[in-house]
């Protein structure tokens, strides 16, 4: 199974509790009036679109329909389609335009970052590039274990110390290991912990100023991970993230398991910032960089 049919199955869910519904509630209302605009902002809000993004689609929706004086539902409903798919945006690729580029992940634990890891580093490699994994969330026991079983499986090299090591020493020594094997990118863990903002934000900016100081010019992606089937909860998550760190990229995860994909409609509104992966399984070629077109054909493509 390739890709884009993996991603059509795995936004089933996501489908049927968004463009399923859509259609059912569209079959049952011929007039254009407030109940239908009723119905459709408890509907999109229950696909995990967002309160403040369903807003702003009904808001815009409404001005739509009198400016073009719509009076059939059909024809809202197909300004509604184009709304949501223009919501998805571009997608935005990495930028690894340095030899080595840095990507910095961070994210709470459980949310499939080690794994996540492991699935950027394979598709790299299958496009050719030398990659490197530093294994710096030294904060939580067996991370760089299950690290090491994943680089292992991408056929990738990771540099690691003991447990409870300074993180940024252990990107001190990747940053060399990079460097001596002419590495194309280097993929940073950190540690997945919220509990304590200032911590995580001083191991950051400790990481951040050890990458300035030995790899002043590299290109540098700092990647946010977040588990899809958290929905807004994740948003919430990022919001705090943002706080602490420059993020430049989300990587959307366990997309295949929610109906809750509508996280995916508002995020870059409600935090501007681009998803550029996303997975739709267990596999370890089931993450791919995101595509905007690909995603909103098998989102919102009849059958």
């Amino acid at each position: 199974m390739g890709f884009f049919d993996k991603l059509k199955s795995g936004l089933s869910k996501t489908k049927s509790a968004i463009v399923g519904k859509i259609d059912e509630l569209f079959k049952s209302f011929r007039k254009v009036d407030e109940d239908l605009f009723d119905e459709l902002e408890e509907l999109l809000i229950s696909a995990d679109i967002g309160v403040n993004t369903t807003e702003e689609i009904l808001d815009e929706l409404r001005e739509t329909v009198i400016d073009k004086n719509i009076k059939d539902a059909d024809e809202v409903k197909g300004e509604l389609y184009r709304m949501l798919r223009e919501l998805i945006g571009e997608h935005e690729p990495l930028r690894l335009d340095t030899t080595p580029s840095v990507i910095l992940v961070i994210g709470v634990n459980g949310v499939g970052k080690t794994t996540s890891i492991g699935k950027i580093s394979a598709e790299l490699k299958s496009e050719g590039k030398k990659v490197v994994v530093a294994a710096a969330d030294t904060f939580r026991a067996a991370a760089a274990e299950q690290l090491t079983v994943w680089c292992e499986r991408a056929g990738v090299d990771i540099v690691k110390q003991a447990a409870g090591a300074d993180p940024a020493s252990v990107v001190f020594d990747a940053i060399n290991s990079a460097k001596s094997k002419k590495a194309d990118v280097l993929i940073i863990d950190t540690a997945g912990r919220l509990h304590n903002k200032k911590n995580l934000m001083d191991e950051l900016a400790k990481i951040d100023r050890v990458i300035a100081r030995e790899l002043p010019d590299s290109a540098k992606e700092t990647l946010l991970v977040l588990d899809a089937t958290t929905g807004q909860n994740a948003v919430m998550q990022a919001k705090e993230f943002k706080n602490a760190s420059k993020i430049t990229g989300l990587v959307l995860t366990k997309l295949d398991g929610t109906a809750k994909g509508g996280i995916i409609l508002s995020v870059k509104r409600e935090l501007g910032i681009p998803v550029k992966f996303i997975g739709v399984g267990e596999k370890i070629d089931d993450m791919k960089p995101f595509d905007s077109e690909a995603f909103a054909t098998a989102l919102f493509e009849k059958e």
